[in-house]
């Protein structure tokens, strides 16, 4: 079920009205079902991962509280990890390894007949496996006491507003708020709204009107000239953002609307000044859940220069993995790998500088510059994380950089007729509603301090952008294949 659907409107106002007069008790049954209800919409028979994955957390983590002797903790979590990891594996990477397996041994001339299952992917795997397998892990660490209550653990794992997409909730932020009761007033229903029209702006105008040109240019960039390729390789930033970080906003506002509070997951990237602020405002809830679950128990920092940067790179890479079965994205990984490491190694021991904006000329001057700079980086990687493979990528790039091979062909050119106009549109529209926020230092672009008629207006425009801008067909959402 797409939040951009008519079914999934017709399905909260069905929600919202009935949560309401419920208890609290009642609520989270009523919420429970209506997740998995959401998820069984596309396609019921996953619904089982999802409760496997439950069922054998809930339990693991029981266990946990009595078992004292470490190689019994061990075991225990042990089977928690295998069976997350065994069905996200399975899934997920079942084909990738197989085929790479039969890409390496034809290699060096062994021919192996390796045939694929068709195995579907589940949407959002990868999201609720993290959560719930973060859960068990910070039990084992003491850090994190199990549940007894197995409707509210249930739900923590299903919470359909953030259940296929993210953000990947902590236990300890977002348990607590199922167990406790509940309360939604004025101030939440004011932010909430805001937060699911911005989020619909940025999803339904923004990244599906840029869609269809991301899609032409990396059909065949051997038909194009650098000039177009370039742009929409600044389309693709623009819709990859605005699809992600329209869906976090919808996310959150609906949770809101029901008085649970979801953690932000964007804080405008691209208003970043290198690289290692890119990834605090960037999937903030991924970023996070690998430095503490793989980066610091890797080492991170502790064991000299060398191994920090092994760690680094090593978190990336499986960052990258994370996303999908192809080379591409282990690629965009060690890229993004390779810049941590670089940007470690010129800044040394020095601590980043705090991420305020900007005062004065020159301060202004340096953050346009370095804004700029680690744009441009970040945008080299989208290349390698759209790319249908490594060689397409590679000749996206030097199609752009060096233009070698035939001319651009003027024909497919002409199908671009408007990219610019819509790019700099869209791309004003986000800015505007990103440096509200980045440069006040807030989730909103308005609150209630701003007067009525100025917030009806930007209201507003926003719907006017909704119902006459946006595209006649609905994408789905980039991450929902991850």
């Amino acid at each position: 079920m797409l939040f951009n659907s008519w079914i999934f409107v017709a399905f909260i106002a069905l929600v919202l009205p009935v949560y309401y007069r419920l208890p609290h008790r009642w609520q989270n049954r009523f919420l429970l079902v209506a997740s998995y209800v959401f998820y069984g919409a596309w396609d019921y028979r996953f619904t089982s991962l999802l409760a496997i994955s439950t069922i054998v957390d809930y339990f693991v983590a029981k266990a946990l509280r009595t078992a004292e002797a470490p190689r019994r903790r061990k075991g225990l979590l042990l089977i928690s990890v295998a069976t997350n990891l065994g069905i996200l594996g399975f899934f997920k990477y079942f084909g990738f390894f197989v085929s790479s397996a039969a890409g390496l041994l034809d290699s060096f001339g062994l021919h192996a007949e390796m045939s694929l299952l068709e195995i579907v992917l589940p949407v959002g795997i990868s999201f609720y496996t993290f959560q719930t397998m973060a859960y068990t892990i910070d039990v084992y660490r003491r850090r994190q006491e199990p549940v007894d209550d197995f409707v509210a653990f249930a739900l923590y794992v299903a919470y359909f507003p953030q259940l296929v997409a993210g953000p990947i909730e902590r236990a300890h932020r977002l348990l607590p708020q199922i167990q406790g009761e509940r309360r939604v007033g004025r101030e939440e229903w004011n932010s909430g709204a805001q937060l699911i029209l911005w989020g619909y702006v940025k999803k339904v105008a923004v990244a599906d009107s840029l869609a269809k040109y991301v899609d032409l240019a990396f059909d065949a960039p051997e038909r194009l000239g650098p000039v177009t390729l370039l742009l929409a390789l600044y389309c693709f930033a623009l819709q990859i953002y605005c699809d992600f970080s329209g869906y976090s906003d919808i996310a959150r506002g609906i949770s809101r609307l029901m008085g649970i509070e979801l953690m932000e997951n964007f804080r405008q990237p691209y208003l970043s000044r290198n690289i290692t602020e890119f990834w605090r405002r960037w999937h903030i809830s991924l970023s996070t859940w690998l430095r503490d679950y793989l980066y610091i128990p890797l080492g991170g920092n502790r064991r000299g220069r060398a191994a920090q940067y092994r760690n680094l790179m090593l978190t990336m890479l499986l960052g990258g993995l994370w996303h999908g079965a192809n080379w591409t994205f282990m690629a965009w990984g060690g890229l993004h790998g390779v810049y941590l490491a670089v940007h470690k190694l010129m800044t040394g021991d020095r601590k980043i500088a705090a991420e305020r904006p900007p005062s004065g000329l020159r301060e202004w001057a340096a953050f346009l510059v370095s804004a700029v700079v680690t744009f441009h980086l970040v945008c080299l990687t989208w290349i390698m994380f759209r790319a249908q493979d490594i060689e397409s990528a590679g000749l996206y790039l030097l199609r752009i950089v060096t233009h070698w091979g035939p001319p651009a062909d003027a024909n497919y050119v002409a199908q671009f007729h408007g990219m610019i106009d819509a790019l700099v549109f869209y791309g004003l529209l986000t800015l505007l509603i990103d440096f509200a926020c980045w440069f006040n230092q807030r989730e909103l672009p308005l609150t209630s301090a701003h007067r009525w008629w100025w917030r009806g207006l930007a209201y507003g425009a926003g719907l006017v952008i909704l119902a006459f801008v946006r595209e006649s067909s609905s994408e789905a959402f980039i991450y929902f294949q991850f």
